[in-house]
């Protein structure tokens, strides 16, 4: 009876752990590459319409990236909103150009010749 309480608890314990992880966690970033760019212009408004209606807004933008060493790479994404002008991005690409995800990061995180070729 008490080995079967503790297997239980030990299930219910990596079941738990596991769910925490995968709220935290953004698949989508998991085993990318890194590419840094910075916000040049609006982007591309799209509009499409939804089965129910209504409209989806989303921005498109082609920018010029680059990885840890300096490496360019001219990448094409979109966001739900229009980005700040001159923002940096971290963008988290798989398979050589799909953009599965992004994050903004201050001057002070690009690395030193990404850096260069940015500013």
């Amino acid at each position: 009876m008490k080995k079967s309480m503790i297997a239980i608890g030990i299930v219910l314990v990596i079941l738990v752990g596991g769910v925490i992880f995968l709220q935290n966690v953004n698949l989508n970033r998991v085993g990318a590459d890194e590419y840094f760019t910075q916000i040049n212009g609006e982007g591309t408004k799209t509009e499409d319409k939804m089965s129910d209606g209504g409209i989806h807004i989303r921005y498109e933008y082609e920018l010029p990236a680059y990885d840890k060493d300096g490496n360019q790479k001219t990448l094409t994404f979109s966001a739900d909103k229009q980005l700040r002008e001159n923002a940096y991005l971290l963008l988290f690409v798989k398979n050589g150009k799909d953009v599965t995800s992004y994050q903004e990061v201050k001057d002070e995180e690009l690395p030193k010749k990404v850096a260069e070729v940015l500013e």
